[in-house]
């Protein structure tokens, strides 16, 4: 969502917002167009990392946690329901007596956090565009019961919030993997993608593993993470996946790669994984991997590694594990090291 409802809004006139006014935008996409904001005082609050790295290159001032005084924040709303909830709640608090605006896709639930808004208060105004709504209100306290979630136990006492990946339990896909972890995987190595730690903690039991990098992008994953995972034998890093670490230096990865960042699936972000892990990797290293049996990684996995074997699997999934990263010679054609 490229602010684009909330131009709309400025430019037919429905919204209008004060010249000077500070803004703080919650969690909003890396391409949100800020040239449509009438100040330039602006701050964004992203947690994200890949997001908030856009962001903070391009220069604007970026944080994980925005305070205030501010006269107008705009909310983009994600997918869970308590998360989009805490961040109304926020938007009040940092802009007491000011503007709050939230602005969502219809697959977001944008029409339901209307409608449990305006029981709270008056709706100032409300537009439709581009496959979703947006909708603005006066800041009061009517939402000091809808907090940011904090991280708390779930089942089997595993820690997580609402917003994350799988934030109810371990997710069918890791827990296919966990069985099938071969006992062998020695020294150190990496979680990709380890949201709040499920798999890193069953690599933890792993008696020949000396250290687990955990590598998320969600620093709310990753705070989580933190009351699952104990002991000198793990690192936790908030970090992008597919760029984060030194080349040639693990002995094995394993991951349950992201296949999408909205609803649409989008294989090429498991292609990045897989390639960056070939890169994080000794030359006699191994990647093992979950993922949906549908899903076309082994090209990829053919193109980075010397040796591909599927290890395990079901009707659902496909657990995989690739030896020997090959290493792009200067053609970017990928060579046995």
């Amino acid at each position: 969502m490229t602010l684009a409802r909330l131009a709309h809004a400025l430019e037919t006139g429905a919204l209008d917002l004060p010249d000077a006014a500070r803004i703080v935008l919650l969690e909003p996409n890396p391409d949100a167009d800020l040239s449509v904001l009438p100040s330039g005082n602006v701050l964004v609050q992203q947690n994200f990392k890949p997001d908030h790295d856009v962001f903070d290159a391009s220069g604007v001032p970026v944080t994980t946690a925005a305070e205030g005084p501010a006269d107008v924040v705009h909310v983009t709303l994600p997918r869970s329901r308590e998360l989009g909830r805490g961040l109304i709640a926020q938007a009040e608090q940092i802009a007491p007596g000011g503007i709050v605006i939230v602005d969502g896709a219809k697959t977001d639930g944008i029409d339901a956090m209307l409608k449990f808004v305006r029981t709270r208060v008056d709706i100032d105004g409300q537009m439709s565009k581009a496959h979703g709504k947006i909708f603005w209100f006066a800041a009061a306290k009517a939402f000091d019961d809808c907090q940011l979630p904090e991280p708390a136990p779930v089942a089997d006492g595993w820690i997580t919030q609402p917003g994350v990946f799988s934030s109810d339990g371990p997710d069918a896909g890791s827990m296919a993997l966990v069985p099938v972890l071969p006992k062998s995987l020695k020294g150190r190595g990496a979680d990709l993608g380890g949201g709040w730690g499920y798999l890193s903690r069953h690599l933890l039991d792993l008696p020949k593993v000396t250290h687990v990098d955990v590598v998320e992008a969600d620093r709310r994953a990753l705070a989580c993470a933190e009351r699952n995972l104990s002991g000198d034998r793990v690192t936790l890093h908030w970090a992008d996946a597919t760029t984060w670490g030194t080349a040639g230096s693990l002995d094995w990865v394993v991951m349950n790669p992201p296949f999408h960042t909205s609803r649409t699936p989008d294989a090429s972000l498991g292609q990045a994984f897989i390639r960056s892990a070939a890169r994080l990797l000794k030359p006699k290293g191994s990647l093992i991997m979950v993922a949906n049996r549908h899903l076309p990684y082994e090209t990829t996995l053919a193109g980075s590694f010397v040796h591909v074997q599927e290890l395990d699997g079901d009707s659902r999934f496909k657990i995989l594990q690739a030896d020997q990263p090959r290493t792009p010679d200067k053609a970017g054609r990928a060579k046995r090291r």
